[in-house]
């Protein structure tokens, strides 16, 4: 199955971003700024309403970061997502930390975590802490826990996760259910479901 031909379009801009062409960033930047607001909203819309942190903030964040990445070889639109994903999951971490430590401990970020875990009852957790899981996560299994930043963060399809990174959908589908069970376990266990 091939890419449709502004995915294909995006594909050669990144790669011949990659190869050192200032030209393709500076036309692949109205290409990819629809989709990283779209991804920065997605992000957002699981944090508590009073976010101080806007998307276009959190875009233009993103974006500064993704354009000093200047040792990356970007293979294809997944992967360029994938690594923006991961770059705003950093920047509202960083953000939940700058704030709780403003506060001292104080209105800690909450985020749903339903689409991750497995369990009956959505859990709502800290972001610090998720981080915190997902960083312990990749120190045992560096797979599942890229599989979650992608599928969660990043709202990749399996089929885009497998691509990025670089396995089978089947191997996607099996590591992300242990990941959502693990994570579960995790996270109820450091915050144990009020009554």
């Amino acid at each position: 199955m091939s890419e449709a031909p502004d995915q294909q379009q995006l594909t050669q801009l990144l790669v011949d971003w990659s190869a050192g062409n200032q030209r393709a960033m500076e036309a692949l930047t109205p290409l990819v700024y629809g989709e990283l607001r779209r991804l920065a909203d997605a992000y957002l819309r699981r944090e508590r309403p009073n976010h101080t942190l806007q998307s276009g903030a959190l875009v233009n964040e993103a974006w500064l970061r993704l354009i000093d990445q200047s040792r990356v070889q970007w293979q294809n639109r997944a992967h360029f997502f994938g690594v923006a994903a991961q770059m705003m999951r950093r920047i509202l971490v960083d953000h939940a930390r700058s704030r709780v430590a403003a506060k001292r401990g104080a209105g800690v970020t909450l985020l749903s975590i339903d689409k991750v875990v497995a369990g009956s009852n959505p859990a709502n957790i800290d972001l610090i802490a998720l981080d915190a899981a997902l960083d312990k996560l990749a120190e045992l299994d560096p797979q599942q826990s890229r599989i979650v930043e992608l599928r969660f963060f990043g709202e990749l399809s399996i089929e885009e996760t497998a691509e990025v990174a670089g396995v089978s959908p089947a191997t996607v589908k099996r590591e992300w259910a242990l990941a959502k069970g693990w994570l579960f376990r995790e996270m109820t266990a450091k915050n144990p479901p009020q009554a």
